[in-house]
């Protein structure tokens, strides 16, 4: 028997959101959609970073302006909301006001993970671990064919009858 791999348990569905989409619209598609991050791309459809509800709290918290951060080192950014969550007690992150100028592009962390489609499970959650991620996007010969989160993860441990 093989070991399972990201194929065997990826989203294949994967929703993105453009850099240039204002930030009280992220909100609003990432609590329509259950989501608590996305990939980003810019206007051309290259992947430029990942967005999540922290980069959503974190604007917030800062009063909706863009706070210049050392962003080059993605371990800055660390996940620490679970991929499924409470929409009520989210509506506190919806953004109003001067925030709303602001776009994913000011609050993204610019970092994109990706594993090859035959990545080993046990690879996955070791990258996840050492990396302080909740998704690592899935890819084929380059192109993103899936995600896979850490609640995909935590999912194989828990026996389907």
């Amino acid at each position: 028997m093989r070991p399972l791999t990201a194929k065997d348990i990826m989203n294949a569905r994967v929703l993105s959101v453009r850099d240039d989409m204002a930030v009280s619209d992220l909100a609003a598609f990432l609590l329509d959609n259950e989501l608590s991050g996305a990939p980003v791309r810019d206007v051309g459809g290259k992947l430029v970073g990942v967005v999540s509800v922290t980069d959503l709290a974190r604007s917030a918290a800062d009063g909706g302006e863009a706070v210049a951060r050392d962003q080059s080192d993605p371990g800055f950014y660390v996940r620490g909301w679970d991929e499924k969550w409470n929409p009520e007690e989210a509506q506190a992150l919806r953004v109003r006001g001067s925030e709303s100028e602001l776009t994913v592009a000011d609050i993204m962390t610019p970092a994109v993970y990706t594993v090859p489609e035959d990545t080993p499970v046990s690879d996955l959650a070791e990258i996840m671990i050492d990396s302080h991620i909740h998704r690592l996007l899935v890819t084929r010969e380059g192109d993103v064919v899936g995600i896979v989160s850490s609640t995909d993860l935590l999912g194989l441990l828990v026996e389907k009858s």
